[in-house]
């Protein structure tokens, strides 16, 4: 099957999920992160909404999993629904509570890579640089470019010239701690950690009135969380 039919099926299981539990699209879905918003009692619950068609099957996520995911996930809900084509089998709504422990096995899966990647650039000293880029007084922009690749565009080069159209060694000793810090990231990041089955399959089962039980659940949810304690208001 065409990844552009995928695509498109995967979306209209999405709309579907959005219509019957009548959720809010954010205004702008990749800039935000959010498939959708669950709007209860002044609360904005932000959602991931996946699907799998085979029996038993197990959750996809996201290609390229680092840190900035798990961050994010850690406040999401849940809503893992079965179909079969375009027809609805089965709902599951799992709370950030539910996910937590999926969350903190994946993250502790590749935190020490990650941490590595804050570290080891600094441990990256001159004379590193120099066995491998050679010492000089000043780096040209087509040794930065053939260092750095693509992470940077041509005014972003520019803007990183501290030797008039070049670069001092401290520059140069800075992009290349840049590199190795992409390098060791890209390296990192986990492609497509699935979900499996028994891990949702005990989670609230939603069969009817799907956007009303939504919000009933969410609400027993809300009501175990501590009252978010605003700032004093010091205005007379």
């Amino acid at each position: 099957m065409a990844r552009s039919t995928i695509v498109a099926q995967d979306d209209a299981r999405e709309n579907r999920l959005v219509d019957i539990f009548n959720l809010v699209r954010p205004a702008n879905r990749v800039r935000h992160g959010t498939d959708a918003i669950l709007l209860v009692d002044g609360h904005e619950l932000e959602f991931e909404l996946k699907s799998v068609t085979s029996a038993g099957g197990s959750v996809s996520t996201v290609r390229d999993l680092g840190p900035d995911h798990i961050a994010k996930w850690r406040n999401k809900h849940w809503i893992i629904a079965k179909f079969d084509g375009l027809d609805l089998a089965e709902c599951r709504y799992g709370t950030p509570d539910d996910m937590a422990a999926w969350i903190s096995k994946i993250w502790e899966y590749v935190r020490v890579d990650f941490e590595a990647a804050d570290l080891v650039p600094g441990l990256v000293d001159n004379s590193t640089m120099h066995r491998l880029l050679g010492k000089k007084e000043k780096y040209s922009y087509d040794e930065a470019k053939r260092l750095q690749k693509n992470q940077l565009n041509s005014k972003e080069y520019k803007a990183m010239m501290d030797a008039g159209d070049g670069y001092s060694e401290e520059r140069m000793l800075e992009l290349f701690r840049g590199r190795v810090k992409y390098l060791i990231n890209r390296g990192s990041t986990l492609n497509n950690p699935h979900i499996p089955a028994e891990y949702f399959k005990s989670w609230t089962l939603i069969e009817r009135d799907h956007a009303a039980i939504l919000r009933e659940t969410a609400r027993n949810w809300l009501s175990t969380k501590p009252p978010v304690l605003m700032p004093p208001n010091d205005t007379p």
